[in-house]
């Protein structure tokens, strides 16, 4: 097993360096790393060296560090992996990650693994991949513990000594079932354990106080588990029949993943750990964002125009028509960086020697988003601007310090979260109201001057 005492901040570099330079020597060195942060050095790492590190684990590592990595790991993994390896790493996986991680391969290889797999097992999980990743049923797992109606505690016991490890590992305590398979009640480990061995398991035992069907979303059943503060909740087929289990763990990773969804769906990005994606696919998932900005911004500028027209005021009022733009585009580009730093730093996603390469990249995102804004506002300003003297300059200039002022916002947007874990202050308190009105300010002030800089030099 990969060490899981609490370890030092172990040194990224030198861990590249062993893969580089002494390979021999990174098997000792694994040790000392737990599979959550091997599996956060991963995403950084390139695919040679995902395959060197991953072909030196013994097959509990390796479905540790599977339980640990993102899906795009997962996939690189999984495509160098042999269909041996794959077979030892599905051993010591629990069900519902087993379907998880096959889904990963392709469908022959899948199939392989499941040919070489005990049958039983095998068809447990056939069933489970037939179901959406998102219901209940490609929740719950099939590897679970049952006793009948009728039996004494005793001899449960030594039932449950002869079951596989991985029923006991799931730590969903045990249902009691009918003669047709329908949970009747739900006992313990615990209970199990406290009490005298010749008790009948009906005194032990407590009542369900629901069940859901395999079709249900899995945000359904988790508050169902939630509600009902269940350690583990029935899934049942139409007849009642006992299909699988939810656990409470399970339910709590659903609740963490759809709120990690929605704040990220709020801010316009996408579910994926944002800080280990390339730049330019990062700008394609924030664009639509940005382009819905720039839409009402310039409709903002057109209302404002027919209130005012072009050619009756001075340049100043002219290029005040375009600050709701730089308001809005300001505000949601800093908004965007801040709330996936805090994030970032609160899951442990951006370590301390990240943070560099993390601002360098943020700040890259927002220039380029600034410059895909800024082009389409100085093209839309050029054309409709036709009572301005020197129309395209003005354009231009407008254009010029739109891709400016968002940028500075991308900056801010990602140095104040780090400014505040550096200086030990909450950055989900500060990156909000603060990055706000920072950004309004300041990227209204460096609008204005850029644009005046622009237009007197372009004379």
């Amino acid at each position: 097993m990969l060490n899981r005492e609490n370890q030092p901040e172990y040194d990224l570099s030198a861990l590249r360096a062993l893969v580089e330079h002494r390979p021999e020597d990174l098997p000792g060195f694994l040790q000392g790393i737990h599979s959550a942060d091997l599996a956060d050095w991963l995403q950084s790492a390139s695919a040679d060296e995902r395959e060197h590190v991953f072909s030196v684990l013994d097959a509990e590592d390796r479905a540790e560090l599977f339980q640990f990595s993102t899906d795009e790991v997962a996939t690189d993994l999984v495509g160098e992996a042999t269909v041996e390896d794959l077979v030892d790493v599905v051993e010591h996986l629990p069900a519902d990650d087993v379907v998880d991680l096959l889904a990963l391969a392709n469908q022959g290889v899948a199939e392989e693994v499941l040919d070489r797999v005990d049958i039983e097992r095998a068809e447990g999980l056939r069933r489970l991949s037939m179901y959406e990743s998102d219901t209940a049923g490609g929740l719950m797992t099939t590897e679970f513990a049952t006793l009948p109606e009728g039996v004494r505690v005793g001899d449960a016991i030594k039932a449950l000594r002869m079951e596989d490890e991985r029923t006991i590992e799931e730590e969903a305590g045990i249902f009691v079932v009918d003669g047709a398979g329908r949970p009747v009640g739900w006992v313990s480990d615990r209970d199990l354990v406290t009490t005298p061995i010749h008790t009948d398991i009906e005194e032990v035992m407590a009542e369900i106080p629901t069940t859901v069907g395999p079709m249900v979303d899995q945000e359904e059943a988790a508050m169902a588990v939630s509600r009902y503060n269940l350690q583990a909740l029935a899934v049942v087929d139409e007849e009642g029949v006992l299909l699988g289990v939810i656990t409470a763990e399970d339910a709590s990773d659903v609740f963490e993943e759809e709120a990690e969804e929605d704040i990220r769906k709020l801010v316009g990005t996408s579910t994926e750990a944002q800080t280990h994606l390339p730049v330019l696919r990062r700008v394609r998932q924030r664009l639509p964002m940005q382009a819905l900005t720039v839409l009402g911004g310039l409709a903002t500028a057109h209302i404002l125009r027919l209130a005012m027209p072009a050619g009756e005021g001075s340049v100043t009022s002219d290029l005040l028509r375009y600050i709701p733009i730089i308001i809005g585009l300001a505000g949601n580009v800093g908004i965007q960086a801040s709330t996936i730093l805090v994030r970032a730093f609160a899951t442990g996603e951006v370590t301390p020697e990240r943070e560099g390469s993390v601002l360098v990249s943020e700040v890259l995102t927002g220039m380029l988003i600034g410059v895909l804004c800024g082009v389409a506002t100085a093209v839309v300003a050029s054309l409709t601007e036709g009572g301005i003297d020197g129309q395209y300059a003005f354009g231009a200039a407008v254009g010029t310090s739109v891709a400016i002022a968002v940028t500075w916002a991308s900056f801010l947007g990602s140095i104040i979260p780090m400014g505040c874990r550096r200086t030990n202050i909450d950055p989900a308190i500060v990156a909000g109201p603060f990055l706000i009105t920072l950004s309004d300010i300041s990227g209204t002030s460096i609008f204005m001057l850029s644009a005046h800089l622009i237009l007197e030099a372009t004379g």
